[in-house]
């Protein structure tokens, strides 16, 4: 069980999907430092402090990784965004109607999930190249997986990266893969105080889609009142309504997305 988060120790599993049907990777979770392989012996500290000691050691062994990658990122021009969200917000959709609406650019995904291929296979079908990372009772991506999901990818200079982190809003907000900025996607069928009860993760967004607003006039949940307490935790985060079904709302996010490409 990993010291950090709780998530069990399961191997993550790399998988480009029929590109090459035999390239499959497993990477141990190595960015965490698991409990059973690293008790520290002796009774002179609590259980407590022992924990604080051990999410210190994975998270910083996680950042000077996620450092890294963001150098070679950035030595490629690669833009990568983190897409975080709760399950069902609506992520692979996004990602569908954004692919096929930005089609000139060069683009790529990782996706996250537990198990299954189920939305590396919608993103292969727009023609999008993809990697699938399996975390099994992983419950978010980590920097190793990053790394590894990055060499199995090998996108080229220039390209425009989604990652889609597994559907959580506590423990994706703890760990760095080297992007440029996490967005954070949430639904109207949510409720409008998710930024209260997940702060940490709303605090470091560098953007908050709220989806489905198609949906608006069958559910309890009022943008304004959203955007308050999303400002509450993080002052002047952007804030865009959007439904990837419809397309409403989605030409500020690709404005959003060339200036974040055009931005050093």
């Amino acid at each position: 069980m990993c010291a950090t988060c709780g998530c069990g120790e399961d191997s993550a599993v790399i998988t480009v999907p029929h590109e090459h049907p035999h390239h499959e990777h497993e990477h141990p979770h190595a960015g965490h430092e698991h409990g059973p392989h690293e008790h520290e012996h002796g009774h002179e500290h609590s259980p407590a402090t022992r924990t604080v000691t051990l999410e210190q050691k994975v998270l910083a062994k996680n950042n000077h990784l996620a450092e890294h990658i963001r150098g070679r990122l950035a030595e490629q021009d690669i833009l990568a965004l983190n897409l975080t969200s709760s399950p069902g917000a609506g992520k692979t959709t996004l990602l569908e109607r954004t692919i096929r609406d930005l089609g000139e650019l060069p683009m790529a995904v990782i996706e996250g999930d537990q198990e299954t291929l189920l939305d590396a296979e919608r993103i292969r079908a727009t023609g999008c190249r993809v990697v699938q990372i399996n975390t099994g009772a992983g419950c978010h991506l980590d920097a190793d997986m990053m790394q590894g999901a990055l060499d199995a990818l090998d996108p080229a200079p220039g390209t425009l990266l989604f990652i889609e982190n597994v559907g959580n809003l506590v423990c994706p907000a703890l760990f760095d893969l080297g992007e440029r900025a996490k967005v954070v996607v949430i639904s109207v069928t949510e409720g409008d105080d998710k930024p209260l009860k997940y702060p940490h993760m709303f605090a470091a967004a560098g953007l908050v889609l709220i989806n489905k607003i198609d949906l608006l006039p069958y559910v309890d949940f009022d943008i304004e009142t959203c955007r308050r307490h999303a400002d509450s935790v993080n002052p002047g985060i952007t804030i865009m309504p959007v439904s990837a079904t419809t397309g409403d709302g989605l030409s500020r996010w690709y404005q959003w997305l060339s200036g974040q490409r055009s931005s050093p």
